[in-house]
C-alpha cells in the first residue's frame, strides 16, 4: 500500500490546506514516522486486538467491520444457498439423464466463463431496466428484493462448478460396488441415490462450497461495487480510493481469518459426511 502512488493525507484533506497543516495531520496519523516504526506500532496494536482507527472517519476499524460483515454474510449465504441447491439438482439431472447432460454441462461452461461484472450488468439491464421488477442497486434496509440480483450474480460461477463436480461424483458412485450391493438388497432408486450415491459424491462438493463461501465472506468486491451493496468488499474499495490504510489492513486481515476459519470447518465436516474418512483416521491411530 505504501508503494502505490498517492498520499493518504492529500486524499483525506484535498489541496485546500497548506504544507504546515498537512504535516501536522501526518503527525497526528503517525505517518511521519519511518515505515518500520509504523509497522511495529501496528503489530503492537494488533497484539491487543486493536485494528486502529479509520483515517477518514476516525471510527475504530473493528466497528466498521462489525457493521458491514452481517450484510456480506447475508449476501454470501444467499448466493451459496442458490449455488448449492440448483447446482446439485443440475448435476443430478445431468448424471441421470445423459441426453440432457450435454445441455446442462454447456450451461455450466457458460456459467464459469461469464465475468461477474458483465453478468451483473446484464441482470440489472434485464430485471431492473427492461422488466422493472427488481431494484438495480442499493441495500434497501435489508429488503430481500435488493438481495436477489447480487445473490444471483455471485452464485452463478459456484453453481456451475457444483453442478459439474456433482455430475462427475454421481456418475462415478453409480459404478461402485456398494451401490450394486444396495440395489441387490432391493432398495429403491431414491434411497440408493440419497443414502449412498449422493452422500459419497458430496465430499468434493463440500470442498468447493467451503472455498467459495470463504471467499464470499471475505468480501465480494466486484459484486458489492456493481450493486452498491454496503458490505466488506465495498468497504475495502472505499478504503483503497481514500488511501485509508487502517481500514484496508483491518478488513484484509479479517478476510484472511474468516477464510481460514471456514476452510477449517469444512475439513472437520468431511468425517460427518463420509464415514469412511472418519474410520480411516481412527485406523491410523
Amino acid at each position: 500500500m505504501y508503494v502505490v502512488p498517492g498520499d493518504p493525507v492529500l486524499a483525506l484533506a484535498g489541496e485546500r490546506y497548506d504544507d504546515e497543516t498537512l504535516d501536522e495531520m501526518r503527525r497526528e496519523l503517525g505517518l511521519d514516522k519511518p515505515l518500520a516504526l509504523q509497522y511495529a506500532a501496528y503489530l503492537g496494536r494488533l497484539a491487543r486486538f486493536d485494528l486502529g482507527r479509520s483515517f477518514l472517519t476516525r471510527r475504530p476499524v473493528s466497528e466498521a467491520i462489525r457493521e458491514r460483515f452481517p450484510r456480506t454474510f447475508a449476501l454470501a449465504l444467499s448466493a451459496m444457498a442458490i449455488a448449492v441447491v440448483l447446482g446439485i439438482l443440475i448435476g443430478l439431472a445431468a448424471a441421470r439423464f445423459p441426453r440432457l447432460g450435454r445441455g446442462f454441462m454447456l450451461f455450466t461452461l457458460v456459467g464459469v466463463s461469464i465475468p461477474v461484472f458483465w453478468l451483473g450488468l446484464l441482470l440489472i439491464h434485464l430485471f431492473a431496466i427492461e422488466l422493472s421488477i427488481l431494484p438495480p442497486s442499493g441495500y434497501g434496509g435489508g429488503s430481500i428484493r435488493y438481495l436477489i440480483l447480487p445473490a444471483l450474480t455471485l452464485s452463478l460461477s459456484s453453481m456451475a462448478t457444483v453442478a459439474r463436480v456433482t455430475r462427475s461424483g454421481v456418475v462415478e458412485a453409480f459404478g461402485e460396488d456398494y451401490v450394486r450391493t444396495a440395489r441387490a438388497k432391493g432398495l429403491g432408486e431414491l434411497v440408493v441415490l440419497g443414502k449412498h450415491v449422493l452422500r459419497n459424491a458430496l465430499v468434493p462438493v463440500v470442498t468447493i462450497v467451503g472455498a467459495d463461501f470463504g471467499s464470499y465472506l471475505s468480501g465480494s468486491v466486484l459484486t458489492e461495487s456493481i450493486f452498491g451493496w454496503p458490505g466488506l468488499g465495498r468497504l475495502i474499495v472505499q478504503g483503497i480510493m481514500k488511501r485509508d490504510f487502517p481500514v484496508i489492513q483491518g478488513a484484509v486481515l479479517f478476510m484472511a481469518a474468516t477464510f481460514v476459519l471456514v476452510n477449517l470447518i469444512v475439513d472437520l465436516s468431511y468425517g460427518f459426511i463420509d464415514p469412511r474418512i472418519r474410520l480411516h483416521g481412527r485406523g491410523k491411530r
